[in-house]
Order: structure tokens, then C-alpha cells, then sequence
């Protein structure tokens, strides 16, 4: 296969707001973890100090004296970090199915995870190639950049279910707008 003819099949952000969402989503994902994990930190300090109890405990005082915390500075740490909480969560569950139901499911994992879902960024594509190599056999610098991409339309699949122009274009095979 020509080289031209595998770059009209990859998708791009300009060819899918699809695509370009869940790519934006997988760059900022370990600053999401991080900012999340800082902000869960932080409240349960504030907690300890200003009340000299856990989150937990204080919330099941309140609750149980029948407070209503709505409205509150509270309620609005709570509310963004369950958001953000929600987020990772479905991202997490995506990337679980995409593994184990996808045809290409391993791979796409390995290469989701050393680009963007590990823990510590890798370098450069070279140590992300080096991690991949015992999960991706002959992976070179060509075939990374050919199949990342196919993994992000995969996985933007799960999230956003099949609405991208290509979904959509076989959907209009079985089902036709105007039949008459």
C-alpha cells in the first residue's frame, strides 16, 4: 500500500471534531489525573485543618444533622471534582473496552498508554517505540504513526459513539433519508 493511500485512510482533527476532541482529551490526560489528584489533596487538608476531621466524617455530620450544603464553597469543590472524577472514569472504562473488544485491542491499548495514559510522559517516540516493542512486534517509527491515529478513531468510537462521517456513510447504506 502506497504511502498516500494510507495517509487519505487516517483521520485527522480537521477531517473529524470527533477525532480532535478525544485527542485533546488524551494530551491533557495526565495533567487532568494530576490537577485532580492536587485538588482532592488540597480539600482533604483543608478539612483536617479547619474541622480536625476526614471529608467523610464531616460530611456524615452534616448529612446527619440534616444540613443542606447547596450553594456553598463546599458544594462547588465537590461538584468539580466529581465532573473531573466522571471524566477519568469514563475515559478509563473507553480505553478498558476498546482493549478488550476492539480486533486491534492490545495494541491500540500499548499505544494509547505510552503516548498518553502513563503515568510519566515518555521522551520521544523512541521510548515510546522501545515500551511498545514487546507488545507490538516490528514496530517501527512508520507503523506508530500509522496506527496511533487508528487507535484515537477507535477510541473516539467508544466515546462518542459512531458518529463520525465514515460511521455515518455506512449507516446511510442500510438506512437511506429518503426513502420513499
Amino acid at each position: 500500500m502506497s504511502e498516500n493511500k494510507v495517509n487519505k485512510n487516517i483521520t485527522t482533527e480537521q477531517d473529524d471534531p470527533l477525532f480532535h476532541d478525544t485527542w485533546r482529551l488524551l494530551k491533557n490526560y495526565r495533567d487532568a489525573v494530576w490537577n485532580l489528584e492536587l485538588a482532592v489533596q488540597q480539600v482533604r487538608t483543608t478539612f483536617q485543618i479547619e474541622y480536625g476531621s476526614t471529608i467523610e466524617e464531616f460530611l456524615d455530620s452534616i448529612y446527619l444533622a440534616g444540613a443542606d450544603v447547596g450553594g456553598t464553597k463546599l458544594e462547588s469543590y465537590a461538584k468539580s471534582i466529581e465532573r473531573s472524577n466522571k471524566m477519568l472514569t469514563l475515559l478509563a472504562s473507553a480505553v478498558e473496552i476498546l482493549r478488550s473488544k476492539h480486533k486491534h485491542g492490545e495494541q491500540y491499548y500499548w499505544l494509547l498508554y505510552y503516548s498518553y495514559l502513563s503515568p510519566q510522559q515518555l521522551q520521544n517516540t523512541d521510548e515510546i517505540i522501545e515500551k511498545l516493542r514487546p507488545h507490538i512486534a516490528n514496530i517501527s517509527h512508520r507503523t506508530y504513526y500509522r496506527k496511533r491515529p487508528e487507535a484515537i478513531q477507535a477510541l473516539s468510537a467508544i466515546l462518542w459513539g459512531y458518529t463520525s462521517k465514515e460511521h455515518l456513510k455506512i449507516l446511510d447504506k442500510f438506512f437511506p433519508e429518503n426513502e420513499e
